[in-house]
């Protein structure tokens, strides 16, 4: 098994309140790479981290105007290479490809939402890590910190200082196909 290691941090809480404070500490210190696994839902955590609106929808909105547009042009397209001339009725007929514009909105809104999902989660991975601890899923918190070379013991300190139960070092990650 071929491992490949990186310098990591991690930091096991017993509470919510030293994990956000230790967030809040960390991005003071001006620290970026900031992993947090938690038991539950917080919108603590979400403020702590001060997580952005899902660049997401923005992918969704681009996919949907797309598909608006290809809905109108691609039968203008086919109408005016395949003429269909019928008393006296115009070639191009918006009002009757407003289904068809509506129907490609939706189909290419959906793809492009699960392609920025994927995008945005990094998916797939070739390399994960291995940090997690089953207790995160229960009744722990967890924050990785990925320090800039030579701060790694002002990392500890502040972990430290706001009560980590447990602080692990040096993170392994391994190819996902290795697992």
């Amino acid at each position: 098994m071929s491992a490949v290691s990186s310098q990591g941090t991690l930091g096991v809480y017993d509470a919510l309140d030293s994990t956000t404070a230790t967030i809040e500490r960390l991005r003071a210190a001006g620290m970026k790479r900031i992993t947090v696994f938690s038991p539950l839902p917080s919108h603590e955590l979400e403020h702590a981290l001060h997580a952005g609106e899902s660049p997401v929808r923005m992918f969704t909105l681009v996919g949907a105007l797309t598909g608006a547009a290809t809905g109108f042009a691609f039968p203008t397209w086919a109408s005016m290479d395949w003429p269909l001339v019928t008393g006296g009725k115009p070639i191009i007929s918006g009002p009757a490809w407003v289904i068809i514009a509506f129907e490609l909105t939706i189909l290419f809104g959906a793809l492009s939402t699960v392609a920025g999902l994927f995008i945005n989660a990094r998916l797939p991975q070739r390399r994960v890590m291995q940090v997690y601890d089953p207790s995160f899923s229960s009744d722990r918190f967890g924050i990785l910190v990925m320090p800039p070379s030579g701060r790694e013991a002002e990392v500890r300190d502040i972990m430290r200082d706001n009560g980590a139960a447990e602080i692990r070092e040096q993170v392994q990650e391994v190819k996902v196909g290795d697992l």
